[in-house]
């Protein structure tokens, strides 16, 4: 299940999965969509490893700049996709 996280001011949206656990280590998928003039850009962005897949229509520094908004928002990703998403976080 993917969990909306934040929407940009240029109507880019950033998503969240639940944890995965990849082996023994927890991993959580960020998912990047950005509407376009007939379609979308998008990307997937694999914490902890900031390991980007998929990625389709941005650019290296589109993805810096993404990276730099995960990195500050990393720690809560994390507990939001424990949590069931961010509106479930103020249930805990």
């Amino acid at each position: 299940m993917m969990y909306p996280l934040i929407q940009l001011d240029d109507q880019t949206e950033i998503v969240h999965s639940d944890i995965i656990l990849d082996g023994e280590e927890e991993t959580v998928k960020v998912y990047i969509e950005k509407p376009v003039e007939g379609g979308f850009k998008s990307a997937e962005c694999y914490l902890p490893k900031y390991e980007w897949k998929n990625i389709d229509g941005f650019d290296e520094d589109d993805i810096f700049r993404y990276q730099e908004v995960i990195e500050s928002m990393a720690h809560l990703i994390f507990r939001f996709a424990k949590q069931g998403g961010l509106g479930n976080a103020s249930n805990f």
